[in-house]
């Protein structure tokens, strides 16, 4: 079947660019910030969707489903780009959070034309990770109609998994074949058909929201403190010091002794400054507050945060 591409949004030439190639550097860059700065609104048109969506994966995650991202170009990019940041920012296993992309490993430092039109390949890359009832995919397409999407969502509706699609194009036809849809409208590009302009800065939004905000549900940050971060390099281990001086008052030696104490895991040690348990018992009490730090200690972190931000 023909397709028809004319149609979509992102494709449309834009009434106010058409003479942007005889613009100054000045008012080339003035026009592109003019239209950036209608994407969060565009953005936020679609927060009550975004919410849902969260929502849903927050109740999937809990119950040990895992979050695919998949896209093609740009939009297999800002899902790769997710996927990488979640063990390192939120401390994850590597297999929560995955991202397939059209042309494989490859295709993220070289474009490789033609890979986002294979159906039967989407399709087949779904099925290798083994989609459950548990597992949630977001299928990220900026126009909507990315054949190697398509086949993925097929194969992992099959399977009886949760579809949350993210496109840039709310006229789409797949409203009735997934879960959710999350449509910002941000209108025709600066360059007609560049969906790395505006689509892709709304859809890293999306994205940027959908992961956060679940993170967030399910006990990853303690007031707005990454104490799941991981202890990859040193910058993220001073980073974790910090967290503790911010949250105990102690001094930095002293901080840096209970992370050593708490084999650098920042939300057991904040428990055992908090209570005085040893490590095992602050690990146990964490398990049993679902993880949340604020639970484990009962004490909110804004009053303490507030109270360093006035000082500073």
């Amino acid at each position: 079947m023909k397709r028809d591409f004319s149609r979509l949004q992102t494709e449309q030439r834009h009434p106010r660019t058409s003479r942007i190639d005889a613009l100054t550097v000045e008012d080339i860059i003035d026009l592109i910030n003019r239209e950036d700065a209608s994407i969060a609104e565009a953005v936020g048109a679609e927060k009550p969707k975004i919410a849902r969506a969260v929502n849903l994966l927050v109740d999937r995650v809990k119950k040990g489903g895992r979050l695919f991202f998949v896209g093609a170009g740009t939009s297999g990019r800002l899902g790769v780009l997710e996927s990488a940041e979640m063990p390192p920012t939120f401390g994850t296993s590597a297999d929560l959070v995955l991202a397939i992309m059209a042309g494989g490993k490859s295709a993220l430092l070289k474009a490789k034309e033609g890979v986002e039109d294979n159906y039967e390949e989407g399709a087949r890359s779904v099925n290798r990770l083994q989609p459950t009832r548990k597992d949630v995919v977001v299928g990220v397409s900026a126009s909507g109609m990315t054949q190697f999407v398509r086949g993925a969502l097929t194969r992992a509706r099959r399977a009886g998994t949760k579809i949350i699609f993210v496109t840039c194009d709310p006229r789409t036809e797949l409203q009735t074949f997934v879960d959710l849809i999350i449509a910002p409208a941000v209108g025709p590009e600066v360059i007609a058909g560049s969906t790395r302009l505006k689509a892709g800065t709304a859809t890293k939004m999306v994205l940027n929201m959908l992961t956060t905000a679940t993170m967030i549900r399910i006990g990853k940050t303690y007031g707005n403190l990454m104490v799941d971060v991981q202890m990859g390099s040193e910058k993220l281990r001073d980073r974790a010091r910090r967290i503790i001086i911010m949250v105990t008052g102690l001094e930095y030696d002293a901080a840096d002794a209970l992370l050593r104490g708490a084999h650098w895991n920042v939300k057991a040690a904040i428990v055992m400054q908090k209570t005085g348990l040893t490590y095992p018992k602050a690990v146990a009490r964490l398990r049993k507050a679902h993880d949340f730090v604020r639970d484990a200690i009962g004490e909110d972190a804004e009053p303490r945060l507030k109270e360093l931000l006035e000082v500073g």
